[in-house]
């Protein structure tokens, strides 16, 4: 889950490498450091924490040198402190790293075998320490690296720098992601496009098992198999990876705000010109040929397969099973035939949803994504990606990724249940018509910002809280759950409102604050009468609902977050706002850190 960077430039590398930095801290912010060579000689900086901790030190320690490496931690193995802060060195070979080395302990043992000692926790000062091993058993920078590949069992993606090479890098990836960017006679190497942003366009994105030889006019890339290999190289629309704050305090509060721009566009993106219709990439898929879908994701992204597993059953009557990628290739579950695995990551990059994907491969009969960025491992390696249109999401807490997510899967559920015979043509128009509307409904939510302040006083004076909901409200006070816990450090769990009776009612006492989204539906009278089963033991229940909703849910109810109308298809994308904005202003009172919370990073990329 750390971020890594390269440059091979024609200017000092130092403030390039902290600006590439800057774009990669959601992947971690434990620590950072660089590495440069300059005149021949390899030098490092290194500091605790958070990157201006690093731009501090460098202002008092400049570090000169036109090729570098650096790195942003998410620490894995070892604390973060300053030993075990990348980049890790060697003698003459510095290493910066994204992923875990699983096998680390039986190499050490291995390079201790032959005096070889370490001086850090980590995994990573094992790959430093046995390529220089190589190098100094007569190999060649390269060779060595190679040998040192050949010996790694896990996942990665590596950067090395040399001491005495000014014009080389070797980078490679297994499991990790890592692209290199092409300049004008530069050449420059990160964990993805955004933090290349500042310097190219022009990216070349290893494929799993790669291995990169690069000077500032060449790129030799050998495959898995060791055989020479040709990328593509491909231009990024520099605008969708430029991020800043614009003008928000925080990353977060701007992306909540974006949403009603982002799913407008994606709309756009699948709508056909009539609004009539919806338009799938790539001829898109024949759901007559699916019997079944097993859904798999992490975190967030789990939370929208849950909700869409509602929608696709309901639509479009297609059985939905909805697994946690990092249990589900370790269940070895049967893939019936007829199937359709679906995964769902904003990176494209998680993990555990790339594992799992990895292992529907010959059992699926097809494989679909769904995906923020359309060049990641889980999109090239689907049979069909669909993209999400929420541009670079930077705050930890997703946000406007998961309302397009839900938004893409209720657009493919209703294709699906037109395909099927399900949906009229005039029942799909009808219904795609109010999807335009959605936007419109998410900026009435935004107006009411205050309200939605004002509500998180309850919360942000308390240590816990419940949520609870029914039917397609039970994934999303899951969701609400977890933006309360990520953010704001407050314990909160979630429970389908019937289940409340089988024992977490025994959590409920006059401190405890419990939210319950609900809006007035088939579902609303029984969510009322757990309501009153809370109400009657002293809890503080504050209510997400619309106004006929709250009108008729009676006296008790500590307060009421009234939404607009919608209809109850569409609810799990506009209930999404509250649950955002509840945890955002909670965090801010607390004065947490909102966009880069504790012992979190964006990208999920180790198990």
């Amino acid at each position: 889950m750390c971020g890594i960077v390269g440059v091979l430039g024609n200017h000092e590398a130092a403030p390039i490498l902290v600006e590439a930095l800057k774009l990669l801290e959601y992947r971690g912010y434990d620590s950072a450091g660089i590495a440069t060579v300059n005149k021949g000689q390899l030098n490092r900086r290194r500091a605790v924490g958070k990157l201006v901790n690093l731009s501090d030190l460098l202002v008092h320690e400049p570090l000169a040198g036109k090729a570098g490496i650096g790195h942003t931690r998410w620490a894995t193995h070892g604390a973060a402190n300053l030993s075990n802060t990348h980049p890790h060195r060697a003698g003459s070979v510095a290493v910066v790293h994204n992923g875990i080395i699983e096998n680390y302990r039986d190499l050490r043992a291995e390079l201790a075998s032959n005096g070889i000692g370490h001086e850090t926790d980590t995994d990573t000062e094992t790959v430093a320490l046995l390529t220089k091993h190589f190098m100094d058993n007569g190999a060649s920078a390269e060779d060595a690296v190679k040998e040192t590949l050949s010996r790694l069992d896990g996942a990665y993606a590596l950067c090395f720098l040399f001491d005495g090479e000014e014009d080389l890098l070797i980078a490679a990836r297994k499991g990790s992601p890592l692209a290199v960017g092409h300049g004008d006679g530069e050449m420059f190497v990160g964990s993805d496009a955004i933090a290349l942003s500042p310097v190219t366009n022009r990216i070349t994105y290893l494929e799993e098992g790669d291995c990169a030889v690069i000077t500032r006019t060449s790129l030799k890339i050998t495959d898995i198999n060791g055989e020479l290999a040709n990328r593509e190289i491909k231009t990024v629309q520099v605008g969708d990876t430029r991020v800043d704050k614009g003008g928000h305090k925080h990353f977060m509060a701007k992306e909540i705000a974006e949403q009603p721009m982002v799913i407008s566009d994606l709309l756009q993106a699948y709508l056909s010109e009539d609004g009539h219709s919806i338009d799938l990439p790539e001829g898109g898929i024949d759901f007559n040929k699916i019997d079944r879908l097993t859904m798999v994701a992490c975190g967030t992204a789990f939370y929208a397969c849950l909700t869409a597993k509602y929608w696709f059953e309901q639509l479009a009557g297609i059985p939905v099973e909805v697994d946690i990628a990092s249990e589900f290739r370790y269940r070895e579950p049967p893939v019936a035939g007829r199937t359709t695995a679906v995964f769902v990551s904003q990176s494209g990059e998680t993990a555990d949803t790339l594992a799992a994907l990895r292992y529907c491969e010959g059992r699926a009969d097809s494989i679909l994504s769904v995906v923020n960025v359309p060049e990641s491992s889980i999109a090239r390696e689907s049979d069909l990606a669909l993209p999400i249109y929420a541009g670079a999401e930077i705050g930890v807490a997703s946000t406007k990724a998961f309302t397009c997510q839900l938004t893409v899967l209720l657009l493919l559920a209703l294709k699906a249940a037109e395909t099927k015979g399900r949906l009229s043509a005039e029942e799909l128009t009808d219904k795609l018509s109010l999807l335009r509307g959605v936007p419109g409904a998410i900026n009435q939510v935004l107006e009411a910002d205050q309200t939605f302040r004002a509500a998180t006083r309850l919360l942000a004076e308390s240590d816990n809280a419940l949520f609870l909901g029914r039917g397609l409200m039970f994934p999303l006070a899951y969701e609400g759950a977890l933006k309360l816990k990520e953010i704001s450090y407050i314990h909160a769990e979630a429970y389908a409102s019937g289940e409340l009776k089988h024992g977490p009612i025994a959590l409920i006492d006059k401190k405890m604050p419990v939210v319950v989204m609900a809006p007035k539906d088939q579902l609303f009278d029984k969510t009322v009468s757990n309501m009153q089963e809370v109400m009657a033991r002293g809890g503080k229940v504050l209510l997400i609902t619309d106004r006929e909703g709250a009108a008729e849910a009676g006296d008790g109810v500590c307060q009421s977050l009234i939404m607009p109308e919608i209809d109850p298809i569409l609810t799990p994308i506009l209930y999404a706002l509250p649950a955002q904005l509840l945890a955002y202003h909670t965090a801010v009172a607390k004065g947490t850190d909102v966009d880069q919370p504790r012992n979190l990073a964006k990208s999920v990329t180790v198990e």
